[in-house]
């Protein structure tokens, strides 16, 4: 059966991975990798140092805790139920997390075009009349009801001009022997009725499939098309009208679909979208690719693409599609440009679908019909449309539109877009803070024990634990940067993790976050006559020890709170995007501030962390560090653009 065939194609469509998945799944591999190796590394370090293997062991776990990033999957997590949470404001509602990062992702949207770049308000706007019974045959030949408002927004146009014209909508369904439903392959529908004492076989759909099986001359058969083809220039719906009587009921469909009179043709017109533009716009900006795939007339398709702003640069119709090898469909969807698929069945989605993924592109395709599930399944991103759509396709599609709107769409890209920027500002993040924290374990193993440890293992917890936590996480709702629709879609496997991003973290505010907290610890001892070598577990130094440690944890938090201003963007400046823009992120500076000196000056919590109250002038020498962080990534940021400009 039809729906067996089409439960069968969805069934072997199986769900993958999104681009996010993937990633999120390697930088936790690298992360790994990178911890192990490091505590690993550390042990034999720390033993030739001095320390027991026990404590080198202690040493060794607190590394491995310094270069976990304990926030990162609630981050993701968060970042991604907030954009759920907009899209759904928007109009898009999300059956799965990672959707929005993939919308974020795409590359090429299929798009329907009846109801998603246009109103779908239809209006007859043209008639041609060629028989006495052409406004009957339209009442007829039809399965919407009018009084309801419910059915097809074509067939309910047609209803009401034919009521306006005094066809009797009342007596239909009673005067109805048989229907031969709308099929989207045949593109007609056809209904046998009692009129009077007289069977009439009532038919409409696409000219092209109507006119030729009408008994006329062939002259007057190509005048007619080259009207449809006039009509369908000025983005006009065309269908054709036609009907025979008959001695009695057919006996198939076939048989009453043969020798008709034609009876007229009718213009229909349905307006674009006003904001659909603007998201065509948009998209194109961002490097994005707009294909139309409709069953309607190739000529109406490709003007109201061309009214909206894609392409519209080929037109491929049904049985072109039908006829074109694999690689030659490949080289159409590789070249530059936009097509329009016209008179396209369900079917010919799924083999479009996965044509473009082979391809390499990262597919948004929309539907509505039962037989577009299969297609809904096997794109990146299946869009269901929420009002017209059934519930098939809803059920078989990750993201369901609201308002069957294309804007919302490409609102969908936009979040997705922002939510992937926020989740690598937070990796940049933590992974900045692995260098301070690091460097002083890697001095005291290096220097053999005559540089005491500058950290202690309770110290970097409550780094990692508290003071990074809610500021890693309120990058997570950083606004979207200037600039983000202009950028070209990221490759498919590109990852969260880029060398740009490892030398900022690195090579740039780790390296001077590490200089200042070692700057500081240093500091702080040779004030109080320490010297390299020298015994700080007891008498006069032990004290300046325990400041010592004390302002290389205070200096850490310092430099996160520059590193976590200089994450917020990418390559524009922060002065872009606003100092406060970000409230949840102020909150959570404020919050390590207060806990860092709830750790440094409260006696409960100075006996279990190893810190002292520390003087004035170190408190000083604090206040510059996030100036100093962010103000190295911000030059460096500079001379990218510079250099790129």
């Amino acid at each position: 059966t039809e729906i067996g065939r089409i439960a069968s194609l969805s069934s072997r469509v199986g769900r993958e991975e999104s681009p996010l998945e993937r990633q999120v799944r390697r930088v936790a591999w690298l992360i790994a990798l990178v911890a192990v190796v490091v505590g690993i590394g550390f042990l034999p370090l720390g033993w030739l140092a001095g320390l027991s293997w026990s404590a080198a062991f202690v040493f060794a776990i607190g590394l491995l805790v310094a270069n976990v990033p304990e926030g990162l999957l609630p981050t993701i997590t968060l970042a991604l139920a907030a954009g759920v949470r907009s899209m759904a404001k928007a109009g898009a509602l999300v059956k799965r997390l990672s959707a929005v990062e993939t919308l974020g992702s795409t590359t090429v949207i299929c798009t329907d075009k009846t109801g998603t770049l246009t109103r779908n308000e239809m209006s007859v706007e043209e008639v041609h009349p060629f028989g006495e019974s052409f406004v009957e045959a339209l009442a007829r030949c039809s399965t919407a009801d009018v009084t309801a408002s419910s059915g097809d927004p074509t067939e309910l146009a047609l209803l009401r001009y034919a009521s306006a014209n005094g066809a009797d909508l009342s007596t239909r369904d009673a005067a109805r022997k048989a229907l031969y439903p709308f099929d989207p392959r045949l593109k007609r529908m056809s209904t046998v009725d009692i009129v009077g004492d007289s069977l009439w076989v009532s038919t409409k759909g696409a000219p092209e499939q109507v006119v030729p099986r009408c008994a006329m001359p062939a002259g007057e058969r190509d005048r007619l098309l080259a009207l449809v083809d006039e009509m369908a220039g000025r983005a006009l719906r065309v269908l054709a009208v036609a009907g025979r009587r008959v001695p009695a009921p057919p006996g198939s469909r076939e048989e009453a679909e043969t020798d008709l009179t034609l009876l007229g043709l009718v213009g229909l017109v349905d307006p674009p979208r006003p904001e659909v533009a603007a998201a065509v716009a948009d998209c194109h900006s961002a490097g994005i690719r707009v294909h139309v795939v409709t069953g309607d007339n190739g000529r109406t398709a490709a003007e109201i693409a061309r009214r909206v702003g894609i392409g519209a640069d080929r037109v491929i119709g049904g049985e072109e599609l039908a006829g074109l090898p694999e690689p030659a469909l490949d080289d159409a969807l590789t070249a530059n440009g936009e097509i329009v698929f016209s008179r396209a069945a369900p079917e010919d989605k799924l083999r479009i679908a996965d044509a473009l993924r082979d391809c390499g592109e990262v597919v948004a395709m929309t539907g509505d019909g039962v037989n577009d599930a299969p297609a809904l399944r096997r794109a990146d991103i299946g869009v269901a449309m929420g009002i017209g759509g059934t519930d098939v396709a809803k059920e078989a599609a990750t993201v369901v539109l609201t308002d069957d709107n294309f804007a919302t769409i490409v609102a969908g890209v936009r979040e997705g877009r922002r939510v992937f920027d926020n989740v690598r500002k937070f990796v940049l993040y933590i992974f900045a803070h692995a260098v301070p924290e690091v460097l002083p374990f890697l001095l005291f193993a290096v220097s053999g024990g005559m540089i005491p440890l500058p950290l202690t293992v309770l110290q970097i917890l409550a780094i990692d634990l508290g003071t990074e936590t809610l500021p890693a996480l309120a990058l997570g709702r950083e606004p979207a940067e200037p600039g983000l629709m202009s950028r070209r879609p990221r490759r498919r496997s590109e990852g969260v993790v880029t060398g740009r991003m490892l030398l900022r973290a690195w090579g740039i505010m780790g390296l001077v976050s590490g200089a200042l907290v070692l700057g500081a610890f240093f500091a702080v001892l040779y004030a109080a006559g320490w010297h390299p070598g020298a015994d700080v577990s007891s008498g006069t130094l032990h004290s300046a020890y325990l400041q010592a440690t004390t302002a290389s944890f205070a200096a850490i938090v310092f430099c996160q709170v520059g590193t976590a201003f200089a994450a917020r963007t990418e390559r524009v400046s922060l002065r872009s995007v606003g100092l406060t823009t970000n409230r949840l992120l102020l909150g959570g500076i404020a919050f390590e501030l207060v806990f860092a000196a709830a750790l440094i000056y409260l006696p409960p919590l100075q006996s279990l962390f190893g810190t002292a109250a520390l003087p004035a002038w170190v408190i000083a020498m604090l206040l510059p560090m996030p100036v100093l962080v962010w103000g190295a990534d911000e030059l460096f940021r500079w001379a990218t653009r510079r250099a790129s400009a």
